[in-house]
């Protein structure tokens, strides 16, 4: 079985799959305007609740040793419309199996408040490629040769294809 991801997920968003040319990380796009006092209003849109010093989603893991919390890991305008988008993650294969990550993304509205854009068990990879209204295409990842690739329709991010270091497969 082989990881096309390994390491921290900000790391992976640079296209750690050995094909930079065909991804996008959210540190190369417009600055993210997004301040550390946002993050609880950023957990809060991705559904997750505090507990403790630990912001936590629904998947409630009882305490594995896999289990790392919910993670603000990026922030960067990754569409081009001057608001930050944000990048949650929570670990561990109780709640996410051999993937051992899932990823929230939510973005800042023009009031201010944040919203869920999407959310999926796997390793986000922005690409270049776009949907509507510039949102990127996000290859999701995890064990594996041929990942699910997703689009923006202007209303959710949708199946497009499957790619593998940039080129369709099976």
């Amino acid at each position: 079985m082989s990881y096309r991801h390994s390491g921290a997920i900000l790391a992976l968003m640079l296209a750690t799959s050995g094909n930079a040319q065909t991804a996008t990380s959210p540190r190369t796009t417009r600055p993210a305007t997004a301040a550390p006092s946002n993050d609880a209003a950023i957990f809060r849109a991705a559904g997750f609740i505090k507990r403790g010093n630990q912001w936590r989603s629904d998947c409630d893991d009882p305490g594995t040793a896999s289990y790392s919390p919910g993670t603000i890991e990026s922030r960067a305008d990754l569409n081009g419309d001057g608001r930050p988008e944000a990048v949650v993650t929570e670990g561990g294969t109780y709640c996410y199996g051999n993937t051992g990550t899932a990823f929230w993304l939510v973005s800042q509205q023009p009031n201010g408040s944040w919203k869920l854009v999407t959310n999926s068990t796997g390793i986000p990879e922005f690409l270049k490629s776009k949907g509507v209204g510039g949102w990127p295409d996000i290859s999701i990842g995890g064990p594996g040769f041929c990942f699910p690739v997703v689009r923006w329709n202007g209303k959710a991010y949708v199946a497009n294809r499957k790619e593998y270091s940039g080129k369709p497969c099976r």
